[in-house]
Parts: C-alpha cells; sequence; structure tokens
C-alpha cells in the first residue's frame, strides 16, 4: 500500500499503533487523533469518526455490537474516551421503526440516548445515524478542502463520477441528521462496493474493515481529489480571476493590521467585548487581493462546520492600502458605516428566514473582516475561537479555489444556511456551554511578568480567562514563563519600560495577537534600600524611570488603545506600603512609590469619563518568590531592622496585624479584585500587607 502522498500528511506510525493492537476503541483514538492534526483534512471541531466492535451486554451477557463516536461539540484531533460516546448499534438501527420523516429531526436527537450502552459516554452528536446505519466497521466523516470544494462544484455529481467512476457514491446536500443517514444508507444499496460518499456542500464519508484500512481509505480519496484539483488549476492559468490589488510588505501588513484592530475590536464588540486574531498567510492574500473577491465573499461559505463558525459572509473594508489608519477619526468614519450596514444586511437575513419557533437573532457583528492588500482579521469571544473561526474561513478559501478551478463555486442557499445556525439543536448545543469565565473577553499586558509578583499577576489572569500578553527585560525570563502556558492564552513581549518605542512595540504586539488591550498592569519594578548619604544619582534615576516613567508610559501608550476601542478598562499600578510610610534608608524607593499612588489618583481623576478605572494595589513584604528581594534589596532592608536576610520573612510575617506571610499570588488577588470584581472603583488603593496600621489609608 502506497504510503506516500502530496496533499496530505500521513502520520500513522506502527509501532503506536501497534502498542495498542487488540484495544479498537484506543486505536480508533489514535486514528481520529492523527487525521485531525491536519487541517487541511478537517478542522479543529469538525467531522467526526466512529468505530465499531463487541461488547458483552451487563443485562444479558451477551455479545453485541456497540458503535463507539465522537460526541457533541468534540474535536477529533484531540478527542480522548471521554469525549466519546457508546450507543448499541441495533437499537439506534430499530430508531428506524420510529422515524416519522424529516419533521421528526429533533425528535430523533432525544431517542439517541435510549440508545446509550456506556453510561460515562458524551452526549451523541447529529451525525450519530449517519455512522450507524452504514454497516463498515470503521468509518470517517470528514471535511477535507478538496472534497468540500468538489462538493461544492456546481456539477458535484459529474465530477464526483469524473474522477473516481464508480468506486464513489454522491448525495445532495441534506441538513445531518435520521434522513441523511438513511440517504447514505440508500446510497450504499444502490452502489455496492464503492469505497466512500460524498456529500453535497459538506463533506466526505469513507470507510475500512480496521482502522488502518479507513484511514488509508480517507487519505488515498483525499490525495486523488486534491490532484484533479491541482490540474485544473494548472489548466485554467489563473486563480481567483487574477491579481487585483498588491500588498503590502509583510511588515507594513503587520503594522497596519495593529494599528487598525483595536478599532475593528470596538466596533465588533457592540453587543460583548470580542478578542481578535490576524493572518497574512499566501492563502489569504491570494484571496483578499483577487479579482473574484467581490464576486465570491457575498456567496458566503458552503459547508456547514464553516459558517457556524464565520458567520455566513465576511465583511470587506472599503480601504485602500494607503490609507492612514492611524487617522482614528478619520478610519472610524468610513468603518462605521459599513458595520452598520453588515448588521442591517444580517437582520434582513435573520428576519427574512427566521421561523415561529427560531431563536432570537445573535450577536449581528461580523467574525471575519477582510483588508485587501493587507489581511484577514477575526473576531469571537476568545483567542481559540477567533484564531479557528480564522482557520476555517481559510478552509472555506480553498474551497472556493478548488470549485472555482473545477467548474464554479455554489454555497447554500441562504435559507438552509439559516435552519443550521439556528437550528434549535445548535441552540441546545451552545446553551450546555459552560458559563464563561469573570476575565473572558478581556486582554492584559502585564510588565514585569517574567517572574516573581509579575508572573504570579499573570497566572491569575489567565486562570480567570484573560487573555495576556507578558513583558519583561529578560528574554530568558518571558521564555520560561511563556513555556507554563497553553496555546492561545498568552504572547510575549520584551519591553524595557524606560523607552517609548520598545512600550510600544509591546503594545503593537498585544494588539496584532488579540485585537487590543483592556488591562494594564505596571508590575516592573527593582527596589533598592540606601540611606541619604549612599543614594547615588544613578540610584534615583533607575528608580524613577522603572517605576515612575515606565508607569506613565504605559498609561500614555494603553490609553490610547483603550480610548480607540471605547470599550473603557483598567489600568492597575503595583506600588508598595512605602509609598504611605515613612522609614529609614529608603528615600529613592519610598519617593517613587508615592509618585506611582499619586499618578494612579490624578490619572482616576482624568480618564474616568472614557470608563477607565485606574487603581493601586500595595504589597508589603513580598519575599517568598519576589525577584526584587533575591539581590540588595534584602540586605538593606535586613540591615535597617537590625537582623539577618534569612530572618527576614518571619520579621515581615510578625509585624502585621494578621501575622501572616504575603505571596506573589496574594497580590494577584489585589489586582484580580480591582478588574473583575470592584468594577465601580478608581483611584483606590488596596494595601496588600497582611495589616500595617501605619499603612491605613484613611
Amino acid at each position: 500500500m502506497d504510503k506516500t502522498f502530496k496533499y496530505v500528511n500521513y502520520l500513522w506510525d506502527d509501532k503506536k499503533a501497534n502498542a495498542l493492537k487488540g484495544k479498537e476503541v484506543d486505536l480508533f483514538l489514535y486514528r481520529s487523533n492523527i487525521l485531525g492534526a491536519d487541517l487541511r483534512i478537517t478542522n479543529y471541531g469538525g467531522g467526526n469518526t466512529s468505530c465499531k466492535t463487541i461488547e458483552k451486554d451487563p443485562l444479558t451477557n451477551e455479545d453485541v455490537e456497540v458503535m463507539w463516536i465522537k460526541g457533541s461539540g468534540g474535536d477529533i484531533g484531540t478527542l480522548t474516551r471521554s469525549g466519546i460516546a457508546g450507543l448499541y448499534t441495533n437499537r439506534l438501527r430499530n430508531l428506524k421503526n420510529v422515524y416519522k420523516g424529516l419533521d421528526d429531526e429533533d425528535r430523533m436527537v432525544g431517542l439517541f440516548n435510549h440508545c446509550i450502552y456506556d453510561l460515562d459516554s458524551r452526549a451523541p452528536s447529529i451525525d450519530t445515524p449517519l455512522h450507524g446505519l452504514l454497516p463498515f466497521k470503521h468509518i470517517d466523516h470528514l471535511h477535507p478542502d478538496a472534497l468540500i470544494a468538489v462538493a461544492a462544484a456546481e456539477d458535484s455529481e459529474k465530477i464526483t463520477k469524473e474522477i473516481w467512476g464508480d468506486t464513489m457514491g454522491w448525495v445532495p446536500w441534506q441538513r445531518p441528521g435520521f434522513d441523511l443517514g438513511l440517504q447514505l444508507e440508500k446510497c450504499l444499496n444502490e452502489n455496492p462496493g464503492i469505497r466512500g460518499i460524498v456529500l453535497g456542500s459538506h463533506g466526505l464519508f469513507t470507510w475500512g474493515d480496521t482502522s488502518y484500512e479507513c484511514y488509508m481509505n480517507s487519505l488515498e480519496v483525499i490525495e486523488t481529489a486534491s490532484a484533479y484539483i491541482e490540474q485544473k488549476t494548472k489548466e485554467k492559468g489563473s486563480v481567483f480571476g487574477g491579481e487585483k490589488i498588491k500588498s503590502l510588505p509583510s511588515e507594513k501588513r503587520k503594522e497596519k493590521a495593529s494599528e487598525l484592530m483595536p478599532l475593528l475590536r470596538g466596533l465588533c464588540s457592540s453587543e460583548k467585548p470580542m478578542i481578535g486574531h490576524f493572518t497574512d498567510s499566501d492563502v489569504v492574500l491570494e484571496y483578499i487581493n483577487s479579482n473574484d473577491l467581490e464576486r465570491l465573499a457575498p456567496m458566503g461559505t458552503s459547508c456547514p462546520d464553516h459558517f457556524l463558525r464565520t458567520k455566513i459572509q465576511p465583511l470587506v473594508l472599503n480601504l485602500d492600502t494607503a490609507e492612514d489608519v492611524s487617522n482614528t477619526d478619520s478610519i472610524l468614519k468610513k468603518l462605521q458605516p459599513a458595520f452598520e450596514q453588515y448588521r442591517q444586511e444580517y437582520a434582513d437575513y435573520y428576519n427574512a428566514c427566521k421561523h415561529d419557533n427560531s431563536p432570537a437573532m445573535r450577536d449581528p457583528n461580523p467574525v471575519i473582516i477582510i483588508y485587501p492588500g493587507v489581511g484577514m482579521f477575526s473576531f469571537a469571544k476568545n483567542k481559540q475561537t477567533a484564531r479557528v473561526a480564522s482557520e476555517f474561513y481559510v478552509n472555506a478559501i480553498n474551497v472556493m479555489r478548488g470549485a472555482e478551478a473545477i467548474s464554479a463555486y455554489t454555497s447554500l442557499p441562504r435559507q438552509e444556511a439559516f435552519d443550521i445556525e439556528y437550528w434549535l439543536l445548535e441552540e441546545a448545543k451552545l446553551q450546555r456551554m459552560p458559563a464563561e469565565q469573570p476575565l473572558s473577553r478581556k486582554v492584559a499586558i502585564v510588565t514585569g511578568a517574567g517572574g516573581g509578583i509579575g508572573k504570579s499577576i499573570a497566572d491569575k489572569l489567565v486562570a480567570e480567562g484573560a487573555n495576556v500578553v507578558l513583558t519583561d527585560i529578560n528574554e530568558d525570563y518571558l521564555k520560561d514563563a511563556e513555556k507554563t502556558y497553553k496555546k492561545d492564552q498568552v504572547a510575549i513581549a520584551l519591553c524595557d519600560v524606560t523607552k517609548e518605542d520598545s512600550i510600544k512595540e509591546a503594545f503593537s504586539k498585544a494588539c496584532l495577537a488579540f485585537g487590543g488591550v483592556d488591562i494594564i498592569v505596571h508590575s516592573a519594578g527593582l527596589a533598592i534600600s540606601k540611606s541619604l548619604e549612599d543614594t547615588e544619582l544613578k540610584d534615583w534615576d533607575l528608580l524613577q524611570n522603572i517605576l515612575v516613567k515606565g508607569q506613565f508610559l504605559m498609561a500614555q501608550q494603553g490609553v490610547a488603545i483603550l480610548k480607540k476601542q471605547g470599550l473603557g478598562g483598567d489600568i492597575v499600578n503595583i506600588a508598595s506600603k512605602n509609598g504611605l510610610v515613612a522609614g529609614p534608608n529608603n528615600v529613592g524607593y519610598g519617593t517613587a512609590k508615592a509618585a506611582q499612588q499619586h499618578m494612579t489618583r490624578l490619572l482616576a481623576a482624568e480618564l474616568g469619563e472614557a470608563k477607565i478605572r485606574v487603581n493601586t494595589v500595595n504589597p508589603d513584604g513580598v519575599i517568598v518568590g519576589s525577584k526584587i528581594w533575591e539581590g540588595e534589596w534584602a540586605e538593606g532592608r535586613a540591615k535597617a531592622y537590625g537582623i539577618s536576610v534569612d530572618e527576614l520573612p518571619a520579621h515581615y510575617a510578625k509585624r502585621n496585624l494578621l501575622n501572616e506571610i504575603i505571596y506573589p499570588e496574594d497580590i494577584a488577588n489585589g489586582v484580580f479584585s480591582f478588574v473583575a470584581i470592584l468594577d465601580k472603583s478608581t483611584g483606590n488603593i488596596i494595601n496588600v500587607d497582611g495589616g500595617m496600621a501605619n499603612a491605613f489609608v484613611r
């Protein structure tokens, strides 16, 4: 069997597979994962896979056939045992006896639960009967770009025959459900010996007697379609009608995107805040710069998995690449009418297609936004969803490209698209989603986040749902910190808070990575403990630059973005008890911290009208886990109190009212309180010091 492929990745590892020999469900999960690892085969959350095994019925002790299938809302690339459903195959097939036709589809989904064999099953998906009514032991239902291109071509059935002859079946578009399962069964009965079925406008079904045979069948079918499309593309000579405009150079594209994203984010967030993603890949640029963009973009996508995540069509910006997107007022005058028109057209689509029992209209803002010559933006509730929406639209681009090369691209009729988008079963799936975390839809930037208090603050914000841009002057610290997070949670930016250009670059990275920023935390710092006589001018300047100037520059650059978005925001500055309390050997540090505290009050007074809250968290005695205590500061403080460095933690704990050691995570909790709970508080100070009477604000 040929294992060489040009258009898909052959990822089967005999060693890994042999280790799973005799464990059919584990082997099915392995097959699913490697199929899902190739985005040309299927996107995150797309497609479905299954296998059938013989198990003991726990009630009769008889051998029964059980079908194991990806459960509702799962992803084959990351599928585990907990994400699948196990159903009695025979019971599932017996549902044919009670099925009453297309109007009975929603009721049938509820009946799937009566077929459950494995009590730990995930909720069975709508695709369950499509697998259960076919007799094969192993089945893949995938959404490969090449196959959907064939499925979305205007003469799809004819093309299917031309590519595979009598070895592939074809079924016209139909919404997933029990009846589609019956149509697949009918197609197989009428065409015995076929190796798979093309679903019009939808995707591919393939199968095999073993997990490996099923895997190879899927790859071979996709490979054949891909080669056919490449040949047709060569024959046609141009893609998407050829190039209409030239792309800007790469750095200019990213510069423009980072300038524009806060404005787009603000407009996309008219109902709920959104997180952004940007891509300017070659595939995207070829499409968005083409002569056919104007014709193809309004047609929308064809595959239900695509438009459920990208909306029915994108918003194409009428902006020239020469536009000065930094001119907020001028650009908003162009963008606002475009967004208003998009929202109105979406409302018109909803009102024209809705049924008496349709769910209420969802957010009418675009998910995909195209800027010819620059790139493509996507906006969704979190970074992963925004990135996945972008990936799905890239799949849709590939589908359009292939279908246009074959003959002509066709999309689903608007009513069919609406019936999928607002299907009551889809609505039920949305309602089952877990509640969003407190800081979901928020983007934070934290200085000094490579370690110590800054890293703990970043940890807390991420744990509560925020996306965080970690900044630090030490690149090694940053890279080590980045490794502690999952994909899509954070971005990193090397940043010297004493330099304006460095801070600008950090905010630019935040905008490009997530669309903007909502929370600005200035945590970067150092401490120098010296008497007046011993304090040198370089000590004074260093403290003022990092603590005070850094705070000023972070606020100045960050507020410009917050105002662009128009969503309000939070600035939290990490100062110190020493800004409130006079003590020995502390003139430089204490003065800088006092300046930080008063700057916070000044900015709170100035920025309240823009709904930007500015507050301070005052730590004290954070010795364990804090980087400033690793150097001379600890020695200086120990000297000031007449004790040894080793005695400092106990000393600081004993001197506060609660007799508590203060940890970096305690400071992080103070920040979280301001940005997630105290949403009507500004100009305030939270002391996180265990209770120091001489530091009481009042």
